[in-house]
């Protein structure tokens, strides 16, 4: 496996990325298409349906995001504690969740300056990540 760095860190799950949600967006279309092309005996199953898929959708899309935000907690609370062993002090009072996640691929030489320049200059994730020099992998967070 190749090491970690701006250009290859984004993880896709094949299972979930791949499987299950182009499956759940060809069930949701069929049933639609199923819908319009029913005789009016058929709408009530045939509106079931559609509705059942885009409650998979929904749900499929729920779990995901508080599955993210878990991850983004524990990143936070991660990156908040070796800051502080690192500088003595808590992060910037100005950093988003966002930029927090970012600097967790910054080595440990690189987080104090490279935070305190994120919050100065309201930096985006992108931006944080592209200023990283010693890139730091995490493996875990799909």
């Amino acid at each position: 496996m190749s090491t970690q760095n701006f250009s290859n860190h984004a993880r896709m799950h094949p299972p979930y990325h791949y499987v299950s949600a182009p499956l759940l967006i060809a069930g949701l279309i069929g049933s639609i298409v199923n819908l319009v092309n029913s005789k009016p005996d058929g709408y009530y199953s045939a509106s079931l349906l559609v509705l059942v898929f885009v409650l998979l959708l929904l749900i499929g899309g729920m779990v995901r995001t508080y599955a993210l935000k878990a991850q983004d907690r524990a990143i936070r609370a991660e990156e908040s504690l070796r800051h502080f062993i690192l500088t003595g002090k808590p992060f910037d009072s100005r950093l988003n969740i966002r930029q927090i996640i970012a600097l967790r691929f910054a080595s440990d030489e690189e987080l104090p300056t490279l935070a305190k320049r994120a919050a100065e200059e309201s930096m985006r994730s992108k931006q944080i990540k592209e200023e990283i020099k010693n890139w730091r992998e995490d493996n875990y967070r799909i």
